[in-house]
Parts: structure tokens; sequence; C-alpha cells
């Protein structure tokens, strides 16, 4: 039946009026009166077009729009696009290389920010602008001459790589719904152009890329098969996303044909490609030996009249529209091309499979042989088509049906050497086939499974039962069994699914045995892939695409039997984990690893898979089936140990350690207990945080790979032999290992961290629980940075654990206060102060001491020792540096955001207090000036309660703060020499600055850039002075000696041009701390004073003060600007 807008308008059907406007009931009897009108016209629901519903942006869009045929909606059709371009993509970016990427992110990333700033026609420019630099890019990055050895080659693959990336382009302009309102025309060509034009690139890169990865050998068969798949996606007629549906009254429930996608020259071309493409591909890559064998011939054949097949089989939903919308003619076309097309490509099958690789079963001689193969390949191809058609229909028909299947039986068991005194065996398979076909008898289709089986054991026993032949691991014999037990539970299983529903069981034990042996029988084809025969040996190797091919279609089989209820959940669930766990034979080499991916699914899918039926009110687990399924699933983990360590060392190259392996077991246990978490025990706070331990205990275990008791650690033989061959002993030897114990402690610090944020251990509720909480805390990081970092000075151990403790005990209890910690938190924060120049001190002293005395001070000859204990020294006064630095940054953001939270909650009850007392009638311009006027308000009023609060909070931070930066330079100076681009990520430290009236007078929240920009400033003056100084002093003044004489030209020239750079610093300095408006010339005259600074000095320092002036500058006039237009607005 063709679809309607295949029809005659006279023959057309209506549409149903679930999808018609509301005021429906006299198309519905319309409709009806139809259909009793012309019985052959049935009712058509079009899914797979977009459903209509009208959005606001419709209501919003021109007047022009609502009279027109267009309804902006988003696109319907991106699902079919991505099956086809996101592939092509990232074959593109495989073929680009690190440069496309590059370019590619970059651009999408500045496309995202523009995005959200909701400019939307720069978002659609930087999408274009980013495809087309990556093209560029991709032309000068990829190799096409040295790929394809020729130039004209080269531009075609550059063309269609091209043409590609465009097509990927216009399908991201498709999801802009500005551009659908404005610009309605080229939306629907755009619309049309994509669905014309991706079967062809799509096809080609699809093909492309199979060839790359498997070679060129069957190549016009892969393009053939791509084009059969993307015919189907695209040219079967599909309504437009774009058109409105509101006109389907205006045509009695019609659907116009320039309502389709593609017109009838897109169809046609389709259609060529389809048919001749392929061919012409084989015909220019084989034309030297085209007519060389009957095998060569028929490979063109072949590959014109299986997609002619295909074409007339996709003619039955609509693809030949452009030819003919007569139902009768186009009946008559597809039997009569049909039937040419299958005697042409049953006979090429004979000479190009048939005799070409099966020969050697043929046991009857020629020309008998040819007559009876092309019978019964003719007779069977017949009755499937003619069955498949709807032919069989009358008692006259199902007598010659069941007559072809008599004739096609006997003609095959001959073809195959069946004994003559047996053949009415599968003339009685053939009967009874025929049989159930033409009249739904069971018991039918099991006698022929009965014969069937007998000439299937016949088969095997006949032609490779005598064999001594080990293959897949075994003798030939047992391989054979298991071939035929896998056939006969294959040919049963029809059969069964067709019994009544309480014989459901038999069918999933059907389905599951028979998807046993399948992976068994895949496991050792894969895995045992060499043939033994008589002491010689020859790899053979199962294809990869066949385990590919075996779990889609046992995954479409299992889902059709599902949705026709022919087996249950639990069936799905079981045959759906043994289809899926074939595919990791794919990726690891372990021979155990397609059992173990099975355990491991069916012990995580259950969540998924058996409880998802929401309309039951008992598919969510109960308490006591999550904690058996987390039990079930950390057993499985454990089991599946061995396979674990194999996976890793295939991805690292080398063997685990034993905390690594225990780290990943534990992250994929608590991976696999996420379904049961959030699916079923969603609003179990307890779960999640749970889920969240576990998952990170794992995660610090494969991060800091501690050292694990010998009770603790799976000692197999392979994890031994792994761990350490005869190869890595003869040329390494026995290698120690560094301790790594101290790595426990900050395991545990970071445990119980999180377990105190995730409220597990209740520290915000118990005073003393918190105190032994931040003290176990502190000494389990003193102590573990004691033992990695200091651990050749034992005198320091003391200092840094206590330092630890103080810093601790700190941050909790400033997080969490109690009553009287507001008093003593600023003597243990002067006690850390106190700390950091006595334990730096000590550190240099002390060993330095120890040197000199170990030493004493005439033996010099020892100078390589003591110059390795100062550096010894230098680096642990460093690591001292770094760690004051990280603890004075964590107390400062603890004190920033506990004073912002007081801020906010301040604010709230103020706003609150004056709501209450206002009411309701304030009026509009009244609300519109107090939220002006809140920050200051806000400020102001904390400042003067902060007493009540804790009034050292303000001052503690801002003195850590100043520590931090400043530790934070002197590290810039140890570490980089003094790098120039460090102050640029040093200065925004000073953004935690707080509000402090006894340490800058007047400083508040509206000044709180002005330190990050001064510091920078300031900084770059000073280091500016220090070279200048430096270069004349130590007589290092540049090219200005040879040039201007001697030094004090030098010092004068780059202290005038860094003098002139004074005036933008200032003045953007000035304003950024009172944002006071200025004439809109003042920085603008002050700008050209930089250049000098950039052109004449060769003073880095200088020139990055110059090129900053200017920026300041722009951005003191671009600022000042608007808020002057903003003033205007507000006026």
């Amino acid at each position: 039946m063709l679809s309607p807008e295949l029809q005659p308008r006279s023959f057309r059907p209506y549409i149903s009026s679930s999808v018609s406007a509301p005021s429906i009931s006299s198309y519905k009897h319309a409709s009806q009166e139809r259909s009793s009108a012309n019985p052959n016209v049935t009712s058509f629901n079009y899914s797979n077009s977009p459903s209509p519903s009208s959005s606001s942006s419709a209501a919003s869009a021109p007047r022009s729009l609502k009279n027109s045929r267009f309804s902006p909606s988003s696109f319907a059709y991106n699902t079919r696009l991505a099956l086809a371009l996101v592939p092509c993509a990232a074959f593109l970016l495989d073929l680009g290389g690190s440069p496309v990427v590059i370019i590619l992110t970059i651009g999408l990333m500045l496309t995202y920010i523009i995005d959200s700033l909701n400019f939307k026609s720069g978002a659609f420019f930087g999408v274009w602008f980013s495809l087309l630099a990556a093209q560029i890019a991709f032309f000068f990055s990829s190799y096409m001459y040295s790929t394809f050895h020729s130039i004209p080659l080269s531009l075609l693959a550059a063309f269609l790589c091209a043409e590609t990336n465009f097509l990927i382009g216009i399908w991201a302009s498709l999801q802009f719904k500005w551009i659908q309102i404005e610009n309605p025309t080229i939306v629907l060509a755009l619309e049309r152009l994509l669905f014309a034009c991706v079967p062809f690139a799509a096809s080609s890169l699809f093909t492309w890329a199979t060839i790359s990865a498997v070679g060129m050998n069957n190549a016009s068969y892969y393009l053939m098969a791509f084009n059969c798949i993307f015919y189907w996606i695209f040219a079967i007629p599909r309504v437009s996303s774009f058109k409105t549906k509101q006109e389907v009254k205006f045509h009695g429930g019609e659907v116009p044909d320039d309502n389709l996608i593609l017109g009838p020259l897109e169809s046609c071309l389709q259609t060529l490609n389809l048919l001749f493409f392929p061919l012409m591909f084989h015909i220019a890559s084989h034309y030297s030996v085209m007519f060389s064998s009957a095998a060569v011939v028929s490979d063109s054949l072949l590959l014109f009249f299986i997609p002619f097949l295909f074409q007339l089989y996709a003619s039955t939903r609509g693809a030949l529209w452009w030819v003919t919308k007569n139902a009768v003619q186009l009946r008559s076309i597809q039997l009569v091309n049909g039937a040419v097309a299958m005697i042409v490509v049953v006979i090429c099958l004979e000479i190009r499979v048939v005799f070409h690789s099966f020969g050697r079963y043929i046991q009857v001689p020629p020309p008998l042989n040819y007559l009876l193969v092309t019978a019964t390949m003719l007779g069977g191809a017949a009755g499937a088509g003619a069955y498949s058609l709807g032919m069989i229909s009358d008692a006259f028909s199902s007598v010659g049906f069941t007559s072809l299947a008599i004739v096609v039986s006997a003609a095959g068991a001959i073809v195959i050497g069946f004994p003559i005194l047996f053949i009415p065996l599968p003339s009685a398979a053939g009967f009874y086939l025929a049989r159930f076909f033409t009249k739904k008898s069971v018991p039918s289709y099991f006698a022929y499974v009965v014969f069937g089986s007998l000439m299937v054991m016949w088969f095997v026993m006949h032609n490779f039962w005598d064999l001594n032949i080990w293959m897949a691991g075994m003798p030939l014999k047992s391989f054979c069994k298991l071939i035929v037990a896998d056939t006969v539970l294959a040919m049963s299983v029809p059969g069964i699914a067709l019994l009544p529903s309480k014989f459901q069981f038999l069918t999933e034990i059907s389905l599951i045995s028979h998807a046993l042996l399948l992976c068994h029988i895949e496991n050792r084809f894969f895995n045992y892939s060499s043939i033994y025969y008589y002491g010689l040996e020859d790899d053979v190797m199962y294809p990869s695409y066949m385990v590919i091919l075996t779990t889609l279609v046992g995954m479409a089989i299992v889902r059709r039997l599902s949705v026709d209820h022919r087996i249950g959940p639990k069936g799905v669930w079981i045959l759906s984990c043994l289809y899926c766990s074939k595919l990791a034979m794919l990726f690891i080499s372990s021979r155990s690893v397609g059992w173990v991916s099975a355990v491991l699914l069916l012990a995580v899918s259950p969540p998924l898979l058996l409880y998802r039926d929401k309309s039951r009110t008992g598919s969510k687990m109960k308490a006591w089936q999550g904690y058996a399924h987390s039990v079930v699933v950390a057993l499985s983990v454990w089991f599946c140990r061995e396979t674990i360590f194999e996976a890793l060392q295939w991805w690292n190259g080398r063997p685990p350690s034993d905390g690594s392996l225990l780290g990943f077991c534990i992250v994929l246990t608590g991976l696999a207990c996420v379904p049961i978490v959030f699916l079923h025990f969603s609003h179990v706070l307890s779960a999640k945080r749970c889920l969240v331990l576990v998952v990170a205990t794992g995660l610090l275990l494969i991060l800091m790979q501690p050292p694990l008791p010998l009770s603790w650690t799976y000692r197999s033989d392979l994890i031994k032999a792994a761990r350490q061959s005869a190869d890595d002993i003869s040329i390494y030897g026995f290698m120690a290992s560094k301790p790594t114990w101290p790595s426990w402690l900050l395991i545990l610090a970071i445990l119980l961290t999180l377990a105190s944020v995730t409220s597990v251990i209740p520290i915000k509720y118990i005073v003393e629980l918190r105190a032994f909480y931040a003290i176990a805390i502190g000494i389990g990081l003193g102590i573990y940075i004691s033992a990695e970092f200091f651990l050749q000075a034992a005198f320091l151990h003391v200092l840094i654990i206590v330092t630890m403790v103080c810093a601790s005990v700190f941050v909790v209890f400033t997080h969490f206060p109690s009553a009287s910690s507001t008093k003593l938190l600023p003597w243990i924060f002067a006690l850390l102060v106190a700390l950091f120049p006595v334990t730096y001190l000590l550190e240099g002293q002390v060993r330095i001491k120890s040197i000199i005395e170990g030493y004493g001070l005439g033996e010099m000859g020892e100078e390589d020792r003591k110059l390795t204990s100062l550096l010894a020294v230098e680096g642990a006064r460093t690591s001292l540096l770094g760690l004051y630095a990280a603890i004075f940054m964590l107390i400062a953001l603890e004190i920033k955001f506990e004073l912002a939270s007081l801020i906010r909650e301040k604010a709230v009850e103020r706003g609150r207090h004056r709501c209450s007392q206002s009411g309701h009638s304030s009026s509009a311009p009244h609300t519109r000036f107090m939220q002006q006027r809140h920050a200051s308000s806000v400020s102001s009023f904390t400042i003067k309660r902060m007493v009540a609060e804790g009034a050292w909070m303000p001052a503690v931070g801002n003195v850590a703060t100043v520590m931090c930066f400043a530790i934070c330079l002197i590290l810039n100076g140890h570490l980089t020499g003094g790098s120039n681009q460090a102050i640029f990520f040093l200065a925004p430290i000073l953004l935690l600055l707080n509000q402090d009236s006894d340490f800058i007078a007047g400083f508040g929240d509206k000044q709180r850039y002005f330190p990050v920009t001064a510091a920078i400033s300031a900084y770059l003056v000073l280091m500016s002075l220090y070279t200048i100084w430096e270069d004349v002093w130590n007589g290092n003044a540049g090219w200005g000696i040879y040039v201007g004489g001697p030094g004090w030209f030098f010092a004068v020239r780059n202290l005038a041009v860094l003098i002139l750079t004074f005036p933008s610093h200032i003045l953007f300095n000035q304003f950024v701390w009172s944002y006071t408006k200025q004439t809109d010339s003042t920085p603008l005259l002050t700008l050209p004073l930089n250049l000098p600074a950039i052109i004449i000095t060769d003073v880095i320092k200088i020139r990055i003060l110059g090129g900053l002036g200017i920026i300041y500058s722009v951005a003191h006039y671009l600022i000042s600007r608007q808020q002057y237009i903003s003033g205007l607005k507000y006026i």
C-alpha cells in the first residue's frame, strides 16, 4: 500500500483526527465515508513526521508567516542526520589530526560563550567561522596526495571532505530558530539540500573509512551496502519539518506533494546513485580485469541488480512516487522488474558464491549440478518472494507453493549428496514447512524441525566427522556437536515462540541456551584461532564483524520477541547481557573476557532491565533487594579481578599495582551501584553519601597507589607472571620500590573530609566530635607531609604537625563555630603566623650547622656533598613556602566564604524587616531606587554589626591574603627567577581581601578590584626599576651601549619611557578605586604615551607596562562610556 502523499488525490486517505485541528468531527465523518466507499484505502498516521504544535515563537512571528505554508518548529530529523554526519565528522577529525581538533574546539568554545550571551547571530557566524578555519587547517594538515598518489584523486577527496564540512554547517544552521523565522524559504531549501546531498557524501566517507580499516577487497560491496542504508534513511518520502499542517483542512486531509522534503529531481538522482554508483566504482577500480572470468562479470551484475531489488522493495514505502502514482502500474513494475532482477541475482550468486566457495560440497557432476542448484535457488527465491508479497492467498496458490517447497528441498538434498533412498526425508521437511506457512500449523513446524535436524546432522557427519583436526582449541568432533546443537535450537525457537503464553518459559530457555552456545562457540573461534592438522599450524581468524553482526541480530530478535510479549523481562535481561558481553572480545584478548563481561552485566543491569516498569507498584526495589544486588555486584567484580588486571595491563602497557587494582575494583563496584541508588533509592540520602564515599575511596587508591598488606592482595599465577618476568629481572634486576605508606594517611584524611561534608560524620552538631575530627585531620596531614617531603629533617616534624593541627582546627571551627571558638581562633591564627618564620629559619640554620659540624671548616674536599646539602636546604625551604602559602590561601578563602554568607544573611533579614514595615504599598520607582542602592546599604550595615559576629575575621582574612600573596611572590622569584607573566596569575589572590576599616580606610566591596590592578602595576614598575639598575650596575645595558654610549643613557632612556606609562596606570587605578566618571578624552589622551614604552625600550617589563597601559586606557574609556549610557537610560 502506498503512503498517502504518493497516491492520486481521488484515492488519498484522510488524516486521522488526532493530528488535525480541534474542530475535526466533520473531517472524521468524511474520512469514514471515504473509507466505506473505497475499502482498499486505509488511514495513515505519519509517526515519522514532526508533530504540529503551536509555540510562542510562532505566535510572535510576522503576520506573513501566519498566512504562509511555513511553520517555525524544531528540526525533526536530527537523529537521521546524526547517524550519517557524526561518524563522518569523527573520521574527518581523525584525518585532520590535532590541529583541526584544537582549532575546532577553540572556535566552538567561543561560539558557546557568544551564544550564552544571547548573541544569536554571532553564535551562527561563530559556527561557520569555526568550520571554515577547521577546513583550512584540514587542507594543510592532512596528507591527501601522499595517501592517494594522484592529484585528481586527492582533489576529489579534498572536495568530498569540504562538502561534508559544508553539510555539517547546514545541519548546525537548522538548529537556530531565528533563521527559521526570518528566512523561511532558505530553511526549506537547506533542509532539501541536506536530504539530497548527505547520502552521497556519507556513503562515500563510510566506504573510505571501511577501506582504511579492512582493506580494498570488496570495496564496491561496502559502497553498495552504505548506499542502500542511506537511501532507506533519506530517500523514502518524508514530510518537511517546517511545513504547517493547518493546510490539511484545505486539501481534504491530503498531504500536498510540495510538502515533501525531496522533489522528483532529487529522488531521481538518489535512485541513479543507488543503482549506478557502486557499479561505476567497481568498473573504475577493476577495469583491467572486467571480463577476465565469470566471477568478475557476476560481481558487476550483482552490484547493479542487488540495489535494484532493494529499490523495488523500497518502492513499497513510496520510493518510486516520482515515477508513477498509479497503484496498478507500480505493482506491475515491482513484479516484472523484481522477477528479472531476482533471476539475475540468483544466477550470479550461484557463480560467485555457491560454486566458487562451496563447490566442494556439491556432489552432483555437471551439467546436472548447474540445473539442480539453479532450480533450488530460483525456486526458493520465487517462493519467498511470492509469500512476502501476499500472493499465497487461495487453495490453488497454496498447492503450488507446497509443491515448489517439496521440489526445492529434494533438489537441494540431491545437490549436497543426500542418499537417493532417503530423499523423502527432505521432501517431507519442505512439505511441513510449506504447510506451516499456508495453514499456520505449529505441529507442522515441529515436524519440519525434526526432519531438518536430521538433514543437518547427516551433512555434518558426512563432511566433517571423520577429519582429525583440532579447531578452536578442541577436536573437530566436539566442535561439530556444538554447531549441530546450536543449529537445532535456532530452528526450534520460532516454533516454540508460537506456543501459547503458558509455555513462554520454553521460549526463554531455548533462546538462553542458544545464546550460551553461541557465546561459547564465538569465544573459542575468536580466542583460540589456530587449526592444528597433523602437526602443521595455520592461523584462522574469526572475523570481528561476525561478532558484531551476531550481536546486532540477536538484540533485534530479543527486542522483537519482547514487543510481541513472547518473552518476559527476565529473559530479555539475560539475553541482552549475553549478547552484549560478546563485544568485550573485540577489545581485550583474554580468553575468559566474554564470560566475565556476562557476569558483570548480569550483576549490573537488573536495576535497568528488571525494575523499569513504572506502572507497577512493585517495580521499585525494596531495601533488602538493594542490599542483595549491591553484594552481588561486589562479588561479581571480585570474581572478575583477573580480567580487570589484564584490561589495565593492556591499557597502561604495564602491570598495575595492588593498590591500583583494588581501587579499580572499588570504583567499578561503585559505578555499578549507581543505577541502584539513583533509580530506586534516589530519596535515600544516606545511600548517595555511601556511594560517593565508595567511589572516592577507589579513586584515591588509584591515584595514590598505597602499599597493601599481603593478606589484602590476590597473587594468582597470572598476576605473578605479569608482575615480574624473566626479561625484567635480567635487564633491570630486582627493583626496590619507594615506601608509600604515608599515602594511607592522606587517603584517610580525604575520606574523613568527604564523610564530614556529606554528614556521614555529624561534626556539625557535636562539638567534641568536631574537635577530635579537626585534630585527627591535622595530625594525619602533618605526618603525611613530614614523611613525604621532609623525611630527612626529623626536627621539623613536630613543627609541621603542630602547624597542620592549628590550620585544621582554625578552618573547621571557622566553618562550624562553637560558643568559645570565636575567642580562641585569633590566638590559633597568631600561633600559625608565628610558626612560619620559626620553621623557615630553623630548617636552614639547623641543617647548615649540621653540615659545618659534620665536615669541619677545613674539609673542603667534600664540596659536592656540601653543595648537595645546600640544595636540599633550598628545596626544603621552597616546600615550606609552598605549604604555608596553601595554608594561608585556605584560611583566606574560608573567611571570605563566611563573610559572604554573613552579608547575605544580614541582607535577607534587613529586606524582610523593611518589607514588614512598608508592606505592599511601596511604589515601583521607590522599589527600583532601593534595588540600585542595595549593595552599598548592605555593606554599611554589615560593618556596623560586625562586632557582634566576630570583628577579627576581616583582619585575619586580610593578613592571610597578604601573607599568601607575599609568599607566592617569593616562590615566583625562587622558581622562575621573577617571571613577568606570573603577576597576572598571582594578583587575583588579592580579591580575597575583606572590608576592614583598620586595614585600609574606605576599602569596601566597590574597591575590590583596586588591589589587583594596583599590585600588577606596582610589581611591574618595581621590577622594571630593578632590571634597569641591575643592567647598569653589572654593565649589561643591552644595545644602548653600542648605540648611545655609556650606561647612563640606557638608564635615562628606559626611565623616561617608564615614566610615560604612569598616567594611564594612575588614572585607571583611581577610577577602579572611586568609579568617578571623568571626561571621555582623558583616558584617550594618555593612550599615546604608552607607545614609546612599546617601541623604544628594550626592557620587556616596560613593554608589558606599555601594552597594559593601552588596555587600561581603552577599558577606562569603555566603562565610563557604558556608565554614562546606563545613567541616561535610568533617567
